[in-house]
């Protein structure tokens, strides 16, 4: 029951996708939330293989009717057709996604579709697949591509109760966001927060030198480069990685990012919470 999208305003990497996947992954493990993770990318399956090998990805769904979905059945593409029917149900963005965590976690894939204009149609139509999506489940991170059209991707912050604004650690990055913020009332919103992806502990630009230097009154969350995270998410064994470190010692190296993603989960529920009480 909330829209949570992951934006950036740099089209260098920015380690986006990677920092929503460890983000929503760690939500559904620790927290009894089901979870939704939405790809609007093009020609990008680097979401997908956070969670399966290539062969297990290309396995079909089984659509709500029981029948293997193929082609323009499957995915974000048979969903939309079957939205424009009205032949609907509450749970029927779960019928077309792929399940990662029974109950806790699923995704609705990428298009498949590698022509930019039917991408461009497909994207039009994600907002009402999302507010479908609200009415089930109880998150839904979106990772908003760059590729996607500015219109089409303002139409999905319009209904987003969260937007997780992704930066890097240049200073050239940072002072474009404080010029955004000055120039674009989007940024004066509430509902923004700030993270710093492939976070680089050592950095002088670390998490409380740039709160400080952007004025923020709460610390920006952070994401740190890790490894085997990284590795983790090419082979699609992210699931995996989280399970295996969700209980670390203060000296394991790996307790860092552990204890950072878990930070960003704490202050998006937080922030949830706070935006609720206002209404």
């Amino acid at each position: 029951m909330a829209i949570i999208t992951f934006k950036s305003n740099e089209l260098k990497e920015t380690g986006q996708t990677l920092s929503l996947v460890a983000t929503a992954t760690q939500m559904a493990i620790e927290h009894s939330y089901k979870i939704l993770i939405v790809s609007t990318n093009f020609k990008d399956q680097t979401l997908e293989n956070c969670f399966w090998e290539l062969d297990r990805l290309n396995k079909p769904i089984i659509n709500q009717q029981g029948h293997v979905a193929v082609g323009v059945d499957n995915g974000i593409e048979g969903l939309i057709r079957v939205l424009a029917s009205n032949k609907t149900s509450t749970d029927i963005v779960k019928n077309y996604s792929k399940t990662v965590l029974r109950e806790r976690l699923d995704v609705l894939l990428s298009p498949n579709t590698k022509d930019y204009q039917e991408y461009t149609q497909i994207c039009d139509n994600y907002p009402e697949v999302l507010k479908t999506a609200d009415r089930y489940y109880d998150m839904i991170f979106v990772d908003l591509s760059s590729r996607m059209r500015e219109q089409e991707a303002q139409n999905i912050l319009n209904i987003s109760d969260i937007i997780v604004v992704n930066m890097t650690q240049r200073l050239k990055n940072i002072d474009g966001y404080i010029e955004l913020k000055q120039n674009d009332e989007f940024y004066a919103r509430n509902n923004i927060l700030l993270l710093l992806g492939r976070y680089d502990t050592f950095s002088k630009y670390n998490v409380k030198n740039v709160t400080r230097y952007l004025k923020e009154k709460k610390s920006i969350l952070a994401i740190p480069y890790n490894t085997l995270y990284f590795e983790s998410c090419s082979e699609g064994k992210v699931v995996d990685f989280m399970l295996r470190f969700k209980n670390l010692d203060e000296e394991d190296r790996n307790n860092v990012f552990i204890k950072e993603v878990n930070r960003a989960d704490d202050s998006i529920i937080y922030k949830l919470q706070e935006l609720q009480m206002k209404i």
